[in-house]
């Protein structure tokens, strides 16, 4: 039977949130001096430019050199190819002075 209808409470506690309080056991950002990008290069050369890339966007990581294997730095390109936020311009609003610069309310020029 329901709760309500026998006494006032609950029969049993309200169970306490697991994400109460401070998230210490987070995932911890990748690229940084924690949790560093391991990477696979082939040459020395290509280790010295991965370095200097790596050192212009502040970031960190395990770079490998070993050329029987194939380069792998998808990690490093993802970070840097993020997709960026697109932004429109505001549409002027029918009072507003016009954006052509004619002086006229938008209404009366391009509106």
């Amino acid at each position: 039977m329901s709760d309500k209808f026998f006494f006032k409470g609950r029969k049993e506690k309200k169970p306490k949130h697991t994400s109460y309080g401070f998230n210490t056991k987070r995932s911890a950002k990748s690229g940084t001096e924690i949790h560093p990008f391991s990477l696979l290069v082939q040459s020395e050369v290509r280790k010295l430019e991965i370095e200097d890339i790596l050192t212009e966007h502040h970031l960190f990581a395990e770079i490998e050199v070993n050329e029987s294997k194939d380069e792998n730095i998808i990690e490093l390109e993802g970070f840097l190819n993020r997709p960026k936020t697109t932004t429109f311009e505001k549409m002027p609003k029918r009072n507003e002075p016009c954006s052509c610069g004619s002086g006229k309310k938008y209404k009366k020029c391009c509106g």
